[in-house]
């Protein structure tokens, strides 16, 4: 009897051992993919296993609000953690992925938004920034290599409430019938 050997590179066993520390999203649909198993092995360098390394006020999925069956995935980094979600191409116009936020202080934050990147993407994504002034919705080519470590994708600036105020939401409505939305992570960047 045989046995295959993996042989997994030092990011990918730098987040296995942090991955201890999280548990996936208890309302997500479980990974499909086997440990080790990705798409572009090149990309495995810009993951960020731990959240905390990064600038800001960084929540991930682990910290979202789930409406519908969201699958969890490692096949196509980078992403933040340990994996992110996508909609399974399913259940258009039914899904969303929110983040609460809870803002120590008012003032303006750049708001970015982490996902993967490929042809197998949504390219109208519709992502909701709730906000101080209103809520401004933002749609992204979730195709495109996003331009900060290529992880992370301005949205723009706005201005936020302390507190519990504000929240971003990642939904599947008016997107591609046979591409995925993916949500990863958000990020708040304080502006002077």
């Amino acid at each position: 009897m045989s046995k295959t050997l993996y042989f997994l590179p030092i990011a990918i066993l730098s987040i296995a051992v942090y991955s201890f520390a999280i548990e996936p999203h208890p309302d997500a649909v479980p990974n499909s993919h086997p440990p080790g198993h990705v798409d572009i092995e090149a990309n495995v360098a810009y993951i960020v296993a731990d959240p905390k390394k990064l600038d800001g006020i960084v929540l991930d999925e682990t910290d979202a609000v789930l409406v519908g069956d969201w699958q969890y995935s490692t096949h196509t980094p980078p992403y933040v953690g340990i994996g992110y979600l996508h909609d399974q191409k399913k259940g258009k116009g039914e899904k969303s992925v929110t983040w609460n936020l809870d803002l120590p202080e008012a003032g303006k934050y750049e708001v970015r938004v982490s996902h993967c990147y490929n042809v197998r993407r949504s390219t109208k994504s519709p992502i909701t920034i709730h906000h101080r002034e209103e809520s401004t919705t933002v749609r992204i080519n979730q195709q495109e290599v996003p331009e900060h470590g290529k992880l992370f994708r301005t949205l723009g600036v706005f201005t936020f409430d302390a507190g519990k105020s504000g929240s971003i939401v990642i939904a599947n409505d008016g997107t591609d019938e046979n591409k995925v939305v993916i949500a990863d992570a958000v990020q708040l960047i304080r502006v002077e």
